[in-house]
């Protein structure tokens, strides 16, 4: 919400001499997503959905693809200043030019992402993307933007900007994005509201379909979602250990949610923190309509790091299930290698 989450979740502290514990760093933590997290309304990164999004996600990428990514950082500016590379094509022949998307991006502080500025360019979609926040902890306010600068399709108002203005605190979060210049009898683009007290969030959200034109938008149900959580294990809501949600979108469809994150120690010669993550996601809809072809209503994944160097991860879904080993190298500058699998079920293939 404010600066009192902003701190992303640290390893436990060494044990005492006569136990010595190696503590390995979290796998690629903190997550990108993090870090630009204050350019997108506190209900999208709330009730566990930011880490849920990096055990669901992170490293499962697109099978029959080759991806590679790079990161730069300024050695005078250090953590401020870094460029992120990425190219990826499919292994087809029948393919075409591959893909390539470069970030710069710029932040005041090295640990803190509350004021950056950032520019992407992108052959995948071809177009030129600025962002930016600014935020100001001892009061509480803040501003962010998105500015598509160079773009070749212009269909939605949105395509031509997205601006918002936020106020956060330790346990209260509320703001509102809106769209500069907005088509004839467009409607507010969207709005929040989050709240926390104790180990309880709750939240809900406006977020009205893109062209809405309802004259009654904020009447229309089907324009909110709303959703509750409690997590334990952690002062920051955006890293809980433990956190259980249930969330309605849509006015139709209900999804429950559970992650944890546990912390287990093994002794191979010499006592190392391991770290095992688990969650899970079933949604239902509420209403007569039949769920939509291809969508998934039940997942759950896991993810065991044994050391800073290895990670192994999976994730099952009635229509596919996938597996990834990443290996992170012991010298710098460092690099990562990452192999992934994927079976459909619905085709027999792998």
């Amino acid at each position: 919400m404010g600066k009192a989450t902003a701190s992303p979740r640290k390893p436990p502290p060494e044990m005492p001499k006569e136990r010595k514990v190696l503590v390995p760093p979290l796998f690629g933590y903190p997550p990108i997503a993090a870090r630009t997290r204050m350019s997108v309304p506190a209900y999208e990164v709330m009730f566990g959905k930011l880490s849920l999004q990096n055990l669901f996600e992170d490293y499962f990428d697109q099978a029959g693809n080759m991806t590679s990514r790079i990161m730069l950082k300024a050695l005078e500016e250090g953590p401020h200043v870094d460029l992120i590379a990425k190219v990826s094509s499919q292994a087809d022949k029948k393919c075409g030019r591959a893909k390539a998307d470069a970030l710069f991006h710029w932040q005041k502080e090295s640990d803190d992402p509350h004021t950056f500025v950032d520019l992407l360019v992108s052959t995948s979609n071809p177009m030129w993307q600025l962002r930016s926040s600014a935020y100001y902890p001892e009061y509480g306010i803040g501003a962010f933007g998105t500015l598509p600068l160079l773009m070749g399709n212009r269909v939605r108002s949105e395509d031509s900007g997205v601006m918002g203005l936020r106020y956060g605190s330790e346990n209260l979060s509320l703001g509102a994005s809106f769209v500069p210049f907005p088509l004839s009898g467009e409607v507010p683009y969207g709005a929040w509201l989050v709240g926390r007290k104790g180990n309880l969030s709750a939240g809900v959200q406006y977020k009205p379909l893109s062209g809405n034109k309802n004259p009654m938008p904020f009447t229309d149900p089907e324009n909110w979602n709303c959703a509750i959580s409690y997590s334990v294990g952690s002062t920051s809501p955006l890293s809980p250990l433990s956190t259980f949600t249930l969330e309605l979108a849509r006015s139709t469809q209900l999804t429950t949610s559970f992650y944890q994150h546990m912390v287990v120690v093994v002794h191979r010669g010499r006592w190392i923190l391991n770290y095992i993550d688990f969650g899970l996601e079933f949604t239902g809809r509420i209403d007569k309509e039949p769920p939509e072809n291809g969508n998934s209503l039940f997942q759950l994944a896991a993810s065991w790091q044994a050391n800073k160097n290895f990670l192994l991860k999976g994730k099952f879904g009635p229509s596919k299930s996938s597996v990834v080993l990443a290996q992170k190298s012991w010298w710098r500058p460092s690099f990562t290698f990452s192999v992934s699998a994927v079976n459909d079920h619905s085709k027999g293939t792998t």
